[in-house]
C-alpha cells in the first residue's frame, strides 16, 4: 500500500510515496524550497508542486514545524511565518490539493512514528526521545511505544535562549562551530532533557544523523543509549504518510 507524505521544513519541502509495508520511499523523493515569508498560501504552494511532480491524486499525510491539533490546526509557528498559527492546515492544503483527504501532524512526532515502526525505535519500551536537529530542534516522546504529542523540546531554556538557538545544526552553520564544539553544546541539552524525562534512549534525527559518526563520538556524561535515526532525513516523510494512512 502506498500513501503520499511530504515534510515541510525551515529551508525545504520535500516528498514522495511511501510503501507502508516496507516503511520507506516508494520513489525518488522531490524537493522545493521553503519559500520565504513561508506563509500559508505560498507554503501550501509549494506542497501542491511537490505532489504534482508525481501526478499524485489520493491521500496526503504532511508534517509542519511546530504544534497542530486535531491533525489540522496549528498552534505555534517558530520557523514559518506567524499567519499560520491558528490556520486550518488540513482545510487549506485539501484545497489547494483538489479535494484530496490530507493529514497534518507535527513534523518530529512524524519522524518518530516512523523510527518506532521501522527504525532505531522499532520494539524498544520505556521512555524514547527523538530529537530532529535542523532548523531548529524537534522532538517526538514515546512512553512504551505510544506518542505523547507535540512536545517541542527545543523550546526549553538552555543558558537564556531557545535550545534550538544553540544546539540546531542551524546553530552549528550561524555560529561556524566545528563539530566537536557543537557537540559539545548537543550534550549540554541532551543532559538538561535526560534530567527532565529520564529516558532510555534517545534517537538523533534530521539532516545531522547522516553525518552521525563526526559528532556522536564526542557527547559523554549522559546514561540513555544514543543513537542516529535509521530513516534519516526521510523518517518525516514516512511518518508522515503513515499517520495519513491510520487517520484515513
Amino acid at each position: 500500500m502506498q500513501i503520499f507524505g511530504v515534510d515541510i521544513g525551515g529551508s525545504g519541502i520535500k516528498g514522495a510515496p511511501v510503501d507502508l509495508d516496507r516503511g520507506d520511499l516508494a520513489d525518488e523523493r522531490f524537493k522545493v524550497l521553503t519559500p520565504h515569508p513561508a506563509t500559508p498560501d505560498s507554503v501550501a504552494d509549494g506542497v501542491k508542486e511537490v505532489v504534482d511532480h508525481f501526478g499524485w491524486t489520493g491521500p496526503v499525510g504532511v508534517t509542519f514545524p511546530g504544534v497542530v491539533t486535531g491533525g489540522a490546526t496549528i498552534r505555534t509557528a517558530a520557523n514559518v511565518d506567524k499567519s499560520w498559527i491558528d490556520t486550518d492546515a488540513r482545510a487549506l492544503l485539501g484545497e489547494r490539493l483538489g479535494g484530496a483527504p490530507v493529514t497534518v501532524v507535527n513534523d518530529a512526532d512524524a519522524a518518530g512514528i516512523a523510527e518506532m515502526s521501522f527504525g532505531a525505535g522499532r520494539d524498544r519500551r520505556g521512555t524514547v526521545i527523538l530529537l530532529t536537529f535542523g532548523t531548529g530542534i524537534g522532538s517526538a516522546l514515546f512512553i512504551d511505544g505510544a506518542l505523547v504529542p507535540n512536545t517541542e523540546l527545543g523550546h526549553l531554556e538552555l543558558h537564556g535562549h531557545d535550545a534550538e538557538k544553540r544546539a540546531s545544526s542551524k546553530a552549528k552553520e550561524d555560529h561556524d562551530l566545528s563539530w566537536e564544539r557543537w557537540a559539545d553544546r548537543v550534550q549540554t541539552y541532551l543532559a538538561h532533557v535526560e534530567m527532565l524525562f529520564s529516558p532510555e534512549l534517545f534517537i538523533i534525527g534530521g539532516g545531522v544523523s547522516r553525518k552521525a559518526d563526526k559528532f556522536l563520538r564526542h557527547i559523554d556524561g549522559i546514561k540513555a543509549e544514543i543513537v542516529p535515526a535509521q530513516l534519516q532525513n526521510n523518517a518525516g516523510i514516512v511518518g508522515a504518510a503513515m499517520r495519513a494512512a491510520k487517520e484515513g
